[in-house]
């Protein structure tokens, strides 16, 4: 699975990227209407009125386009780690930076109704974890970055970063199971702390 485009941003890297998310889109909307054993890639494909060729030019395969969204989402985090202030203790940035990815916007019903999609069907598993070890990697290379560290030869940056993603998955996994009232960004926030701790 290729994450998050980082190269270029000309008109022809923007057009490919608006093409991705759009088969995205409907990837995953197309799996919370029909379920992911419903959903061939033809049919996403067809709702973006593109052709199976340009499909597989994105996609390997229709659950790698289901998850791609949350996964794209996701991969901000290494991001929202580097522009955190450099004086501030890792602890309190990753904190920080999983937080503000959950504030930025409340999440919808259609974004839970398509979380509830990626993390609970079978089918989906393998394409999420794929994704899931490739952010834990870029995540793993921003905390080596911050600090001073060597990701190939030092294995810290790599267990904070993996304990961090398994806290998020937790605090998501625990906020859409209960019904209480708080944001969903501090559940993840009481989830990054007790990590960060």
């Amino acid at each position: 699975m290729r994450t998050r485009q980082t190269a270029g941003t000309g008109l022809r890297a923007r057009k490919k990227l608006t093409t991705r998310q759009a088969l995205a889109r409907a990837a995953l909307q197309l799996a919370v209407e029909r379920g992911p054993g419903n959903v061939r890639r033809e049919d996403i494909a067809a709702a973006v009125d593109v052709s199976l060729r340009t499909f597989n030019n994105y996609f390997s395969g229709k659950e790698d386009a289901i998850v791609w969204l949350a996964v794209e989402r996701a991969a901000g985090i290494g991001a929202r780690l580097r522009d955190r202030p450099a004086e501030e203790p890792l602890g309190e940035a990753l904190i920080a930076a999983f937080a503000e990815q959950h504030t930025q916007a409340a999440p919808s019903r259609e974004w839970i109704a398509q979380i509830r999609v990626i993390v609970s069907e079978p089918e989906l598993r393998g394409a999420y974890l794929k994704a899931l070890a490739e952010i834990e990697s870029v995540l793993a290379e921003a905390i080596a970055e911050r600090i001073g560290a060597d990701v190939r030869h030092d294995l810290h940056p790599r267990v904070v970063a993996a304990a961090a993603c398994a806290a998020e998955r937790a605090a998501i996994g625990y906020w859409l199971e209960s019904d209480a009232a708080v944001p969903l960004a501090e559940v993840v926030r009481e989830a990054i702390g007790q990590v960060a701790r």
